[in-house]
């Protein structure tokens, strides 16, 4: 997979949907997109417009979709969110 996005855009990304999201039953929505992590913290996740984007160790990702639309409405809501002064 061609890479996309930058792991220091999606922790950015992350931590502006946990700091500035309201509650939601997975985690943090914010614009559309839901931000969570796992127990330990070391991966986390962004899920929206039938995506979701799961973040790891080495700075990799994996994003996981069904179709290309959804894929390229994710991705414009990420890059919304990161270009986003708050």
């Amino acid at each position: 997979m061609k890479n996309e996005l930058d792991g220091k855009l999606i922790l950015s990304v992350y931590e502006k949907i946990i700091q500035h999201g309201e509650d939601h039953e997975d985690g943090k929505l914010y614009e559309g997109i839901c931000a969570f992590s796992d127990i330990d913290g070391y991966t986390v996740y962004l899920k929206g417009s039938g995506v979701l984007l799961r973040f790891g160790f080495h700075n990799t990702y994996h994003l996981d979709y069904q179709h290309e639309k959804n894929k390229e409405d994710f991705l414009k809501k990420v890059l919304y969110i990161a270009d986003k002064e708050l």
